[in-house]
């Protein structure tokens, strides 16, 4: 751990204390030097030098979570144990698919699990402005819509390029009743890969898209009945306003780019070029 030394060279370096020596003198006549810990405090300037003291005593660090883009519940919940021993199973009694906004959080270490899924609820109610939620209205999607189908893009689509395309794909393909035929879809009904070590099986047979279940995009046309990863903004913004196009197909080659195609004669002529 840092020594009180490099504790207080920090908070004189961020201006929450004005004299380090004095700061330090207070910390030994409280004789609290034994009992400093390091971490991330949420401390501020108004507080008078006694408060940050006993405040940095108490050991009410916050954890730094990172939450990545189109990751599921699950693997947030695993990010939690690691860093904060909060049990798996605890934050998924509370997490809602699709609404765990994906980003860095500072999070106290002495809160819940439901405290927890309420701060990436907030953040998530925050990044979503009223004129999102009415241009979604416009497109004649309700906002479930919105986050149900901007899960699926942010799993199909990598580049800020990419995913507002897709997105008007497969509106596309709702339009007319097709299949939306999302290969994610598929990768969250099929769960954990034990071998692969991840969520996400990485090569995907053709007997996966013959599995019965309402989130099976090759099986049954529309959306899946709910989310099926947590989107970053911008699939969502992708959904909201997504590229106009008359592209009805795509596909991810072996370097996981995507190549799009308006007929199925070009599909197939892209299967050809990038997949055999």
């Amino acid at each position: 751990g840092q020594s009180v030394k490099q504790i207080v060279a920090n908070l004189a370096k961020n201006d929450l204390i004005r004299s380090p020596t004095a700061f330090y003198l207070l910390v030994k006549l409280m004789g609290l030097e034994r009992t400093l810990q390091a971490g991330t405090y949420r401390i501020n300037k108004s507080m008078t030098a006694r408060d940050i003291a006993v405040n940095l005593t108490h050991g009410r660090q916050d954890t730094w979570i990172t939450t990545l883009e189109g990751w599921r519940v699950e693997e947030i919940a695993t990010e939690l144990t690691k860093n904060l021993g909060l049990p798996e199973s605890e934050f998924l009694k509370y997490a809602v698919e699709g609404y765990m906004f994906p980003d860095t959080y500072s999070i106290p270490k002495e809160s819940t699990a439901a405290a927890i899924a309420n701060i990436f609820l907030d953040t998530f109610n925050r990044k979503i402005t009223q004129k999102m939620k009415a241009d979604a209205i416009a497109l004649g999607l309700s906002f479930e819509d919105v986050v149900i189908l901007a899960s699926l893009v942010e799993r199909e689509g990598k580049t800020e390029y990419d995913r507002p395309i897709i997105a008007g794909i497969l509106l596309n393909r709702l339009q007319i009743s097709w299949p939306l035929q999302v290969d994610a879809s598929l990768q969250y009904i099929l769960g954990y890969q034990a071998l692969e070590k991840t969520w996400w099986k990485k090569n995907l047979q053709v007997t996966d898209k013959d599995i019965d279940s309402k989130f099976n995009t090759y099986k049954y046309p529309g959306l899946p009945p709910a989310p099926i990863s947590n989107p970053g903004l911008s699939a969502l913004m992708s959904v909201i306003y997504p590229a106009r196009t008359s592209y009805m197909y795509y596909l991810h080659d072996s370097q996981g780019d995507v190549h799009f195609a308006a007929t199925l004669e070009e599909h197939n002529q892209n299967i050809d070029k990038y997949l055999h």
